[in-house]
């Protein structure tokens, strides 16, 4: 089965959300919050996958949905991370890029579902 576009992208972020969290790890930064975008990042691809295999219309929807949501998390956190100085503003602005790009690709794959 060919991977998708929006499933290969999810998985790419997840891999780099991963290093992060060693990144922070080894740099001492670690912090309660490279644990939940940890969560959070992962995430996104896990439901994206899932949605692939939903047993109806409704349950990829609800799937893409919960993505969409983690999407808005990973964001957040990234965010926080960069404000608080814990990441530079240029380690951010990639991350904070491809997390803005997935939800985009979310938003438009919903609202061709629901169509």
């Amino acid at each position: 089965m060919k991977e998708n576009a929006l499933t290969a992208k999810s998985i790419d972020f997840a891999a780099r959300i991963v290093k992060l969290q060693n990144y922070l790890a080894k740099t001492k930064k670690e912090t309660i919050i490279s644990k939940q975008i940890g969560r959070s990042g992962t995430s996104i691809g896990a439901n994206i996958h899932e949605a692939n295999y939903g047993q109806s219309k409704a349950d990829f929807i609800s799937k893409l949905h919960i993505a969409l949501k983690e999407t808005a998390e990973t964001e957040y956190w990234l965010k926080v991370l960069i404000k608080s100085e814990i990441l530079k503003p240029e380690e951010g602005a990639s991350l904070l890029d491809d997390c803005t790009e997935i939800k985009r690709i979310l938003i438009a794959s919903l609202n061709t579902a629901k169509e």
